[in-house]
Parts: structure tokens; sequence; C-alpha cells
């Protein structure tokens, strides 16, 4: 029936894509996806290895599209504590197959492609998973600018910019430059929303009453400061009508401003991640030092009701997609990690220094399906499908076209086989010393997961067992969800 051999077949799984769910065998050569067929058709076809799902779900492998790794100091105090091997080993144990990590430009150089080229430099036979790069563009210089060209020969599509942070904060003229020569390469503009003169201004009012402690960073950060920032981010693209992702959304507020826009036809797209799903400010609020495992930017929410809110846009379609934002910082580590922020005259810290982030890349998947909110399809979409096609990926990532996509599976336990268990930290595969959803019950873990066709997470025979350097840099094409317009006139205004 078939002329040679395959690589590898998976017999029996619940296959699932963003459109679809439906009992499937499938076929894998050359790393690639060869052949979807009728669940148990292939049980008797030639193949180096054979892995019976037992009819648990397979989907394309998950695709992280914002972690932080082998990262500089950017915000004072703190520096993340995976590199590109420990953060791809985390990855690939909790199902995700494909990473896009940061180059950050130094506020001093005039250039991009600097960054560019040490963070390359960085990754190159590190990562256990595929990866690419977004550009953190600090400084836009008009150099800068017209090397967005070459970012995209390159193969990178993307860039993010901070409305916040004194390191990194564009002003609102610069952010214009920024979007207008992003829509003419075609690239695909991050943008961290919160307004950094109102944070600066609250964490002085807070300074100066000596109200110091981890719980308020949350205090320093309402909800306003988000959401004045994401319309003003709104405003701004829509002056120059081109498209903008609002990242690592929290508050309710802000993803009203982005429902709103997207209602009115308005290219704008928006992720959040597990933390304003899980987690609210109460984290924030524990004995001694704790709270600060739990602070990241924005902050988690105020209660039940802001996190359902969160998962209600996803449900609707308001949240394009579901990222880690995985920014791990040690925090047992008083010189490049959380206790850095710890000192004489202010013995729990001052709220201010303490590095923003948190560990998420290992736990993202099994969180989220393990919740049982989203339909097998909307979880494929936002933690896979959409991530591939906004950055470029689709359909080699994010999808199980034959011919066309990597053989990229996250293949989980079938029902009822696992017994539901905690999460802790002493099992996972990052470089940190805590994770904020310790002893939070999941019901379900990735029991393989497959790179190009390759085994590297077997949870029952060795747990990793790719090899370092596997992963290889994914080039980049354009966004699905941008297209080549005219350029820009400004007499129509």
């Amino acid at each position: 029936m078939f002329d040679s051999a395959f690589d590898c077949v998976v017999l029996d799984g619940t296959v699932v894509t963003a459109a679809d769910v439906g009992r499937y065998d499938i076929a894998i050569k050359d790393g690639k996806i060869a052949l979807l067929a009728p669940a148990r058709s292939l049980s008797k076809v030639k193949a180096t290895r054979i892995i019976d799902a037992q009819g648990a779900y397979v989907m394309p492998g998950g695709v992280d599209a914002h972690v932080h790794l082998s990262e500089p100091q950017l915000f004072g105090k703190g520096r993340p504590a995976d590199d590109f091997t420990s953060g791809s080993r985390s990855a690939i144990a909790g199902g995700t197959t494909t990473i896009i990590a940061f180059a950050p430009q130094d506020r001093s150089d005039p250039s991009i492609l600097n960054a560019l080229d040490e963070a390359q430099q960085k990754a190159r036979d590190a990562a256990y998973c595929d990866y690419s790069l977004h550009l953190l563009i600090s400084n836009p210089t008009e150099q800068a600018l017209e090397e967005f060209a070459v970012l995209r020969e390159r193969g990178v599509s993307s860039i993010k910019i901070y409305m916040t942070y004194e390191v990194l904060q564009l002003r609102d003229n610069q952010i214009l430059d920024v979007l207008l020569q992003a829509r003419k390469d075609l690239i695909t503009t991050m943008i961290h929303a919160e307004n950094g003169d109102m944070l600066t201004w609250m964490t002085e009012q807070l300074e100066r009453r000596r109200l110091l402690a981890p719980k308020y960073h949350a205090t320093s950060r309402p909800q306003i400061l988000e959401s004045e920032a994401t319309n003003r981010a709104i405003a701004l693209s829509q002056l120059v009508e081109t498209p903008i992702l609002i990242v690592h959304v929290s508050s309710p507020l802000a993803a009203n401003n982005i429902r709103t826009a997207q209602t009115s036809g308005l290219p704008v797209f928006a992720e959040t991640c597990p933390q304003y799903m899980f987690l609210t400010r109460k984290a924030l609020d524990q004995p001694g030092f704790e709270g600060a495992k739990c602070v990241c930017s924005p902050p988690p929410r105020d209660g039940e009701a802001d996190l359902e809110s969160i998962w209600r846009g996803i449900e609707n379609g308001t949240f394009t997609i579901l990222s880690s934002d995985h920014c791990p910082f040690i925090y047992d580590d008083n010189v490049d990690g959380k206790k850095s922020a710890i000192s004489e005259d202010a013995p729990l810290g001052r709220f201010r220094y303490i590095p923003n982030g948190c560990p998420g890349v290992e736990t993202r998947l099994a969180l989220v399906l393990s919740a049982d909110r989203l339909s097998p399809q909307k979880f494929v979409e936002v933690t896979s499908t959409n991530p591939a096609k906004l950055y470029g990926l689709y359909p080699q990532k994010g999808a199980l076209i034959p011919g066309l996509s990597d053989a990229d599976l996250t293949i989980w336990y079938p029902p009822s086989s696992l017994e539901p268990f905690p999460v802790t930290n002493s099992a996972l595969h990052h470089n940190v010393d805590y994770i904020p959803y310790e002893g939070q019950i999941v019901s379900n873990w990735p029991r393989y997961t497959l790179v190009r066709g390759e085994v590297v997470w077997d949870r029952d025979n060795g747990g990793i067992v790719g090899r370092k350097g596997y992963g290889q840099f994914v080039k980049r094409g354009p966004s699905a969800f941008c297209r080549e317009q005219p350029e820009w006139d400004v007499e129509r205004y």
C-alpha cells in the first residue's frame, strides 16, 4: 500500500486542530506530517517507531511566542535565570515545540542588528526545540528603522516596544515612527501597554508613605494604567493604519478597549497568559517576602471576577493567543534574583526593585487544558495555531497538514489513565527554584512531545530524551494578519 517505511506512526489519536477533532493515525516522514488516515488503518505499515496514542489527544505542538531567555539586565537588578538550553528543555517537557524569545537592543546602540546577532549566537546549538526571535526595540533611530528590512531578510518579522520602564519606554512620536516602518515592512508590532509616567507617579506616592512590600507592586499598577495605555496604543495604530498586538493583557478594562476596537474592524490583536487566569493580587500579599514570587507586570488583578473576564476574553476571541510570558528569576538569589530587592533599610524588599516576571513555559499547556474551560479546538487555536499564524510560522508550525507541516506533536495521556496530581517545582525542568502554581492540581500532562518527528519528551521512559542543539532557528514570513498596503498618506487627514 505504501512505497516506503515511515519514520514514525502515531496510532489511534484523537487528533485536534483549530478547526476539527477526529480519530486518526498520523504518519511522519523526514520530519514532516506525511499522512493522516483513519484510526488503526496504519497499524501494519512499516515504521521505525510506532506510538499508540490509545485515544488520547494528539495536537500540533505548542507555540509559545513570549519567553524571556538569556537576556541582560534590563530593568535594574535581576537577570532571567533560564538560557536557551534550560528554557527550551522546560518547554518540551510541557508540550511546547516552538518558542519565540527576545533579542533586546541596547539603549545606546543605534542599530538593531547587533542585538539580533548576539541573541542568535546565544541560541545557536543550545536549544531542545525550534525557536525564533522578536527584536526588542528601545532606541528607534533612523538606522534602526531602516534595518527592519534586514530583519525580514533574516527571517524575523516581529518587534516589541514598551510604553513603560525608563530604560525601554518610547514616547508616542517614537511609537508612531516604529508603527509606520512596521507597516511598510510587514512586521508585527507587540506593545507592552502600561502608562509609564502614571506608574512612576504612583510608585513615588507609595514610597513616600513607606509602603514598600511586594503587595504594593499591584497597588502601583492599577487597571487604569493598563487601560489608558492600551487605548492610546490603539489610537496610535489607527492613525497609521497598521496592526498591533497588545501583549500580556491582565485587565478587564484593557480587554474591553481591545474588544471595542476589534468590533469596529481595527486590526488589533491581544495576548494573555496563565497568571491572569489563575492568580489574583492575593498571591502578592504573602508573609514576609514570599509575595515577590508572583510579582510580574502587569500584575495579577483583584479577584475571581477579573479571572472570569479573562477566560471569557479567550472564549469569545478577544485574545488571539495565549502565551506564558516566561520570565524566570531565582527567588533565593540576592544578586540577580527576586531577593535582590531586599536591603537593610527595606527588609521586606522594595517592590519597585523586585525583578518582574514568573516562570511558566512548562506549565502553560497543562494548567489551561486541565481547567476544562476551553474546547479542544479553541485550546489548540490559542496555544498553537494562532501564534503560528500571527508570527509567520503557519502552516510549518501550528498545523497538521501533510507535506506542509513539521511533525511537531503533543500527545497527552488517554482519558482517565492519569490520576490528577499537584504541580510541583521539583518535577519541572527550568532553572528556577519556585513556580507560582505550586500545588495546583492538573488532570493531564504531555506524555510525548515530538519536534520534527523526533521524540524529545517521553514522560514514562526517561523524561527528556531529546538533545541539546536539536532545535533549529525558524525563519518566519509576515503575519497572516498583515497585508501589503499603499504608502501611508498623511494628506487624508
